[in-house]
């Protein structure tokens, strides 16, 4: 029976998802008045609790990774070598904590990973190889923020001539005080939500990060503006880029954009933290002209000091998988070691000289997130990552020039450039209906469909819907025709 099941659920997340990409309101109300309202006094059977799950829980799941046609938050999907490393994960459920050679190769592991992905992104090793995995973006942005937190304050007491002084030892208000500083801001343009999270897990503030945009373009650094922000003598800086921004996926900067920000940084003391979701795999094109305006928003990015990525994005790897990479090997440590246990200590190591996970990033316990991360890079390659990001490309850019011909529907950002448009599309499409009734309910009204799923949002002060494409199953014309076919109907009933 165990087999049975096993095979069951390994069929079901390797095939095309043929069902609904939504529950039924059926299968919901039936998961719901499964689950029990009180502990059982005695335990059920493997047997049991297997068949509770397999037939009351799963068909209430959605359809988020399996399908190729969930585009509500960019969750990607799960390779089918991702989908075998994490049961492995599962059925051995090693703690990556500390680096011990003789007691497991997980860190090892974990550690060649980290190299793996710098390969995929171009990103040279002999300055990025300092990494860990984290939980995603959020615990991600954390570590980038609070390495900056710790590095502009030390640059700060070597400009005032004073000892240096570290947040992770001493207390950020503590050295705040000693300093004459009234605090730490983070300076971006359209950040993700999670970067706002992060300012204010870490005692900066939600209300210390700061706009810089130009008036013409939320988008884009006002490098006046930027450089009167960082000159403030009451505060210290961090200046946040968005690489790939969450509604419409487009590029904060260019290469010769962060040039001119790292100049300012440097004069400044200031720490670069990039916000690379999704947008570092923009990396991993190719130099063609079809991909040269994504190619060039991602350019330069090795000039910041820290980068966020998500792997559960376009790496296609299961919940919950990030990664943070910094060029300062230190500074992490400075500010995640862990204190005072003597049984957490590294032994005597061979070979590479490996860092102990716990001692550079948040947690203690860790899963082995990062064998997943491992066996998709090897099971794709460079070519096959590359090829799976430029199908989600293309569908992208096709559904778009669709909704810009389309009366009832206009694209987002507006333009009267369809070329423009196309060039500038990642792998997100942001668009509205043109009738103010419909527009409110565009998303219920194609989620509705139940076959396809697209985010709500709001763009300009107005509603509006996003579609992020990010699953490795993309097939561009079979998935354009499911589409458009959804969005002429709805169109069509308003």
């Amino acid at each position: 029976m165990q087999n049975q099941l096993q095979q069951d659920l390994w069929k079901a997340a390797q095939g095309p998802w043929e069902s609904s990409v939504l529950p039924s309101a059926e299968n919901l109300a039936r998961a719901r008045a499964s689950l029990p309202a009180a502990l059982p006094e005695t335990g059920s059977s493997l047997e049991s609790i297997q068949r509770h799950i397999v037939d009351d829980i799963v068909p209430a799941f959605n359809g988020g990774s399996i399908s190729a046609n969930y585009y509500g938050f960019i969750t990607g999907g799960t390779t089918p070598a991702a989908l075998f490393a994490d049961n492995v994960v599962s059925a051995y459920d090693q703690n990556v904590q500390v680096h011990l050679s003789n007691h497991s190769i997980v860190t090892d592991v974990e550690y060649n990973a980290i190299g793996l992905l710098l390969d995929l992104f171009q990103l040279n090793r002999s300055t990025w190889y300092n990494g860990t995995f984290t939980t995603g973006a959020t615990g991600s942005n954390i570590l980038g923020l609070a390495c900056g937190r710790e590095f502009v304050l030390q640059n700060a007491a070597q400009r005032k001539g004073s000892k240096l002084q570290s947040v992770g030892e001493e207390g950020f208000f503590e050295v705040l005080s000693s300093l004459s500083l009234s605090g730490v801001q983070v300076l971006s343009t359209l950040p993700h939500s999670s970067l706002v999270k992060a300012a204010g897990v870490l005692g900066i503030g939600r209300s210390n990060v700061r706009n810089v945009c130009c008036t013409d373009d939320p988008l884009r650094f006002d490098l006046e503006k930027l450089e009167k922000e960082l000159a403030r003598t009451d505060k210290v800086s961090i200046v946040a880029i968005s690489c790939g921004e969450v509604n419409t996926g487009r590029f904060a900067t260019s290469g010769a954009d962060l040039r001119d920000i790292r100049q300012l940084c440097d004069k400044y003391g200031a720490w670069m933290h990039a916000d690379g979701a999704f947008g570092i795999f923009g990396r991993i094109l190719d130099d063609s002209p079809e991909f040269a305006t994504i190619k060039n928003g991602s350019d330069g990015i090795d000039l910041v000091d820290s980068i966020t990525g998500d792997g559960h994005k376009l790496l296609n790897v299961p919940y919950d998988c990030g990664f943070f990479f910094t060029r300062h090997p230190n500074v992490a440590s400075q500010v995640f070691q862990n204190a005072n246990a003597a049984y957490l200590t590294a032994g005597n190591s061979e070979g590479p000289s490996v860092p102990s996970p716990l001692n550079i990033g948040i947690e203690n316990s860790r899963r082995f997130r990062a064998l997943p991360v491992y066996a998709s890079l090897l099971s794709y390659g460079k070519s096959g990552y590359e090829e799976m990001l430029q199908r989600q490309i293309r569908l992208a850019r096709k559904i778009y020039e669709w909704i810009f011909d389309h009366s009832a529907y206009t694209a987002l950002p507006e333009t009267s450039s369809k070329t423009e448009l196309l060039a500038q599309t990642f792998m997100s499409v942001l668009f509205r209906a043109n009738e103010e009734t419909l527009n409110r309910e565009l998303s219920n009204r194609i989620n509705n469909s139940t076959r396809m799923f697209v985010s709500g949002t709001s763009w300009d002060g107005t509603p509006a819907c996003r579609i992020a494409i990010s699953n490795w199953r993309v097939d561009v014309e079979r998935d354009y025709a499911l589409v458009i076919d959804v969005l002429a109907k709805v169109a069509e009933r308003q």
